[in-house]
């Protein structure tokens, strides 16, 4: 195969031309194809404004209802519907995806990248987004959304207490959601970590990447626990297991634990990327460079970590031990100094520059001032005397919104007015981009403000209706009027955004004077976003992009030509930066499309427990990923290739340190999450919840020894596989062989299933069978992988050097070995530890 570069550079109109034929998306019917992270940042920013203006009606509904005492404005019913789906929305269909969508759109422009890592897996994450985010605020249409609140306490969501689909609803659309963002998430970390203009070492990032690369590892593992229980819930709902029943083993404060492992990390995980859009912001308006640079990394890590060890800040109230109570607190106090450092460096900045002032300073002003509120009061909760005295009063609900709209909203707004420009290729008129500020700025205030009030005077959160003898009624009466007025400054600024679309003033090049890399380019941008790669020999926020763009695109970078139609970008060393391969991107196709379809149609199946159908549809999912892998790869080995400046890189199937390994390893450490969690959930009821010791317990059988041992069979199989492999040997024997031993493997798994007693019994039996449940679909993945891998072989995209497949799969059942090995230990030592429990009760 011939992998040379052109040997006379194209001009840059003839390389404009050839680049955008490769990269380019169709019209019409073809834009569903898309797999251009231009696109679908795009397409994910505009759908969660859409959730975000559905959440605020939500929210305007509530305030109507609250604004008098005694109202009959709606009924508890539909009540319940609306806060419940207010905060679903606003947390899970807003404040994620809009995020995802800023980091998808921008990273490869900041990082000097032509796409992110797996487009179409991006591609499929919007989709599902779309779908899922559809499938609950539907619901609400035909009378029964989600009606446990957006957080779902158990007992409240179970079978007895919400019998009907309302609860279903959320717990499988959130699941589709979450899992899309997990996706996301892991997409985001290796694109940062492998796919950045060489030369751009980590400490060279700039610190919007930073701030994206800590939010998206803390969604790695933050999500999953949420992901189990909303799993183990339905599984309850749906087939009577008892993880969260008292009466037969559960405890419903194994749900507040899953949900809170989740819910304080995502605080951060939404308060981060609307920072690092600050700190992008700051400096460009500071006219001068950002102040700590070096502490604010060090804060935004230690924010991360700090972050899970806060979740039962939420649970102070529940009988938690008081030597666990003071840990938590002082965890809870100890987060602001992180968060405090980011603030100071921002002041700093502003203080030791010129500041300028435009719209963006505006709604950073305001941030600083709403922010700081509620961090406050933040440090008030934390204490636990206050809290256990404000708890589930309107002095959280407060607290809450000065956190999230100061911390994200606003900043937010802000990016809007910075970036927009960007998207449209206009500035803005800002001609009533102040009153909209002032609107909102007001309005916000005038409605949380006097919650603050409200809430120390004893009103409790999620009530539909009150008297009107407890002094709360001009308080709420000035809630809701300031609700109104904030709704009537958003959509002020959704006009002003229409009218820059319309009337914005054109402009030539990088209108902030910015020094960042996603101003060096055309503007709008174009679908390849770069004509070549630069060279990266300074911070990432320290650049010309005056100087820098027009040489660019001339073509006088990196990859600066077409090679072979297909859509290369550079990957690089993780710490380093240094030149390490070239990757390449699959183009549009309508697969993530089809395969979002299928899983939407699975989870409706799931939903209307149409299992049979649900069963089917599962099957051509994973067809329909299968039809992903096939085109993918090359089949000649190819040496070092060119790549422009001088310099030659391998392919990336040709390396050991590609992006898909990369991601494959992410994506064991989300999985491994989520079975530690899994693990936590066993070992708490047998600890914790009433109930115990149960009246049947589960005994090891010989299943449960053997699947075990036939999965650490497979996973020494791959290694011979990969092994013979590196000889130049034909391992194709071996492979079918790890492909048989995958399905005894599966059938030993599905007898030990078979073995239990009725999981419905007892909580214990229902863990034992979650477990047991966890290996069966692991094994089964592993089989697709062994036939993935073989496919890939037979197709002619596996060799000697060309051997990512075979590398995967290893990985893969090197993993299901362990947790299968652990599986088999938790069931065998479970009797043990019931009769030790025996013994103390």
């Amino acid at each position: 195969m011939k992998e040379d570069m052109p040997k006379i550079p194209p001009s840059p109109i003839r390389l404009h031309k050839q680049l955008e034929r490769v990269w380019g998306t169709g019209s019409g019917w073809q834009r569903l194809s898309a797999v251009n992270h231009t696109i679908l940042g795009k397409r994910f920013m505009l759908t969660a404004f859409v959730f975000f203006a559905i959440g605020g009606i939500l929210a305007m509904l509530i305030r109507a209802q609250l604004a008098t005492p005694n109202s009959a404005f709606v009924g508890p019913d539909i009540y319940n519907q609306l806060f419940s789906m207010h905060g679903t929305v606003m947390m899970f269909l807003f404040a994620i995806p809009m995020l995802e969508g800023l980091a998808i759109y921008l990273l490869p422009k900041m990082l000097g990248a032509r796409d992110m890592a797996f487009p179409r897996l991006t591609a499929y994450g919007y989709w599902c987004y779309l779908f899922g985010g559809t499938i609950i605020v539907a619901s609400m249409l035909f009378g029964v959304g989600p009606d446990s609140g957006w957080f779902m306490y158990t007992p409240l969501s179970s079978q007895p207490y919400t019998p009907g689909i309302n609860a279903d609803i959320w717990l499988l659309g959130v699941t589709f959601v979450e899992i899309s963002a997990v996706s996301a998430a892991i997409e985001i970390t290796v694109s940062i970590l492998k796919l950045r203009a060489p030369g751009m070492s980590l400490n060279r990032m700039p610190l919007f990447a930073w701030y994206m690369l800590v939010t998206a590892l803390m969604m790695v593992f933050g999500f999953p626990p949420l992901i189990l229980g909303s799993i183990l819930l339905e599984l309850e709902r749906a087939f009577g297991l008892p993880f969260f029943d008292p009466t037969r083993g559960g405890d419903p404060l194994l749900w507040q634990h899953l949900f809170w492992l989740f819910g304080h990390p995502e605080v951060y995980i939404i308060f981060l990327p609307a920072a690092g859009a600050i700190s992008t912001m700051v400096p460009v308006f500071a006219q001068r460079k950002i102040v700590g640079y070096h502490p604010i990394v060090a804060a935004i890590v230690a924010l991360g970590f700090l972050s899970f060890g806060l979740w039962v800040h939420h649970m102070f109230t529940v009988g938690i031990p008081h030597l666990a109570l003071a840990f938590f607190s002082a965890a809870s106090a100890l987060v602001a100094v992180p968060t405090a450092v980011q603030l100071f460096a921002w002041l700093a900045t502003l203080a030791h520059g010129r500041p300028r002032f435009d719209i963006p300073m505006l709604y950073i002003t305001g941030f600083f001032v709403v922010f700081v509120i509620g961090g406050l009061t933040g440090v008030m909760l934390a204490m636990v005397p206050f809290n256990q005295q404000a708890h589930d009063s309107y002095f959280v609900v407060a607290h809450l919104h000065y956190v999230l709209v100061g911390g994200f909203v606003f900043p937010m707004l802000a990016a809007a007015y910075y970036w927009l420009p960007h998207i449209t290729g206009r500035k803005s008129v800002h001609r009533i981009s102040i009153p909209a500020f002032w609107l909102i700025f007001i309005g916000f205030n005038l409605t949380f403000f006097m919650m603050h009030l409200t809430g120390l005077m004893g009103m409790p959160r999620r009530i539909y209706t009150y008297p009107s003898n407890f002094g709360w009624d001009w308080l709420n009466l000035l809630s809701s009027v300031g609700g109104f007025i904030l709704a009537i400054g958003f959509a002020l600024f959704a006009v002003d955004l229409v009218l820059q679309f319309r009337f914005g003033k054109r402009y030539r090049r990088n209108p902030w004077n910015a020094s960042t890399l996603d101003w060096a380019m055309p503007t709008r941008p174009t679908s390849y976003a770069f004509a070549s790669l630069p060279k990266i020999e300074e911070r990432g926020d320290g650049l010309d992009p005056d100087r820098l763009g027009p040489a660019l695109a001339a073509g006088n970078g990196y990859l600066g030509f077409v090679r072979n139609g297909r859509m290369e970008t550079v990957g690089v060393d993780m710490t380093t930066g240094r030149l390490e391969h070239v990757a390449i991107l699959p183009g549009p196709t309508y697969l993530p499309l089809i395969s979002a379809v299928l899983t939407g149609a699975l989870v409706l199946c799931l939903l209307f427990k149409l299992y049979t159908g649900a069963a089917i549809l599962a099957v051509a999912t994973l067809a329909s990923f299968f039809l992903w892998s096939r085109p993918t790869g090359v089949k000649s080995d190819a040496g070092l290739v060119p790549v422009g400046r001088g310099e030659k890189a391998p392919l990336d199937v040709e390396v050991n340190g590609s992006s898909s390994w990369w991601a494959m390893v992410f994506g064991l450490a989300a999985d491994g999450t989520l079975f530690a969690s899994l693990l936590f959930g066993t070992l708490y009821l047998w600890l914790i919840a009433p109930g115990w010791p149960p009246s049947e317990i589960a005994e090891p059988t010989i299943w449960t020894w053997l699947a075990p041992a036939a999965v650490a069979v497979s996973s020494t199989a791959w290694r011979f596989c990969k092994r013979i492999n590196a000889k130049g040997g034909n391992f194709t024997p071996m492979l079918v062989l790890t492909i048989v031993v995958d399905i005894v493997a599966i059938v030993f798994i599905s007898l030990a299933i078979v073995a239990l007693p009725d999981p419905r019994n007892h909580a214990h039996l229902a863990t034992a069978a979650a477990l047991l449940g966890f290996g069966w679909i692991h094994a089964t993945l592993g089989l697709l992988f062994g036939l993935n891998a073989l496919m890939k072989t037979v197709d002619g995209y596996v060799s000697k050097r060309r051997n990512l497949p075979l590398r995967l799969a290893s990985l893969w059942h090197d993993y299901t070995a362990a947790t299968a090995i652990v599986i088999g230990a938790m069931l065998a030592l479970m009797p043990m530890l019931i009769g030790m429990l025996e013994g103390v009760r």
